[in-house]
């Protein structure tokens, strides 16, 4: 099919792509800490991840960014869903999100605290997530990715917003 058979046209809902990854170790879960300078998410716990590149597929843009904010290099990672935000305007985001299990390389770091510019990344245990200063889509979501393995269909996530900017989850069954 030719480009032009695509139907890409201004008019139509388009989608901005990221990557987030999650990986798993010994009952612990990698998450960032926002430096305490970041524009987004200061002093909360996230995943890692970031913008898809044009030129890139969305495997290859995870590993990308798994590397350059952990310094980790992992073949284990695999798409466990994908989240769409609808932002209200005509750009949203399209959310791909991997998890990886941990190998040999991760499994000497999981107890450790690791200091990066996009701030700290910390190994934690599966009981003390809910303890911690997460984004505000986390708790609704790191259970899906934590019981979510691999050779699942993915879960499917749909984000909007309400008339007083609150953030709505929804999830298809």
């Amino acid at each position: 099919m030719p480009r032009t058979d695509q139907g890409v046209t201004t008019d139509r809902y388009m989608l901005i792509p990221r990557s987030l990854i999650f990986l798993v170790c010994e009952q612990r879960i990698l998450l960032l800490k926002g430096a305490v300078h970041k524009r987004l998410w200061a002093n909360r716990y996230n995943g890692v991840g970031g913008h898809i590149e044009r030129g890139e597929d969305v495997l290859s843009a995870a590993r990308r960014e798994l590397f350059e904010e952990t310094g980790f290099e992992s073949s284990s990672l695999w798409l466990c869903g994908t989240i769409t935000v609808d932002t209200g305007k005509d750009i949203g985001i399209g959310i791909f999100v991997f998890k990886g299990d941990c190998d040999s390389n991760h499994n000497q770091f999981s107890t450790k605290t690791i200091h990066t510019k996009e701030g700290t990344l910390e190994w934690v245990p599966f009981d003390h997530i809910n303890e911690l200063p997460l984004v505000e889509d986390l708790p609704v979501l790191l259970p899906r990715v934590l019981h979510a393995q691999r050779g699942d269909l993915p879960f499917s996530g749909h984000y909007t917003y309400d008339d007083s900017d609150h953030l709505v989850i929804h999830f298809g069954s």
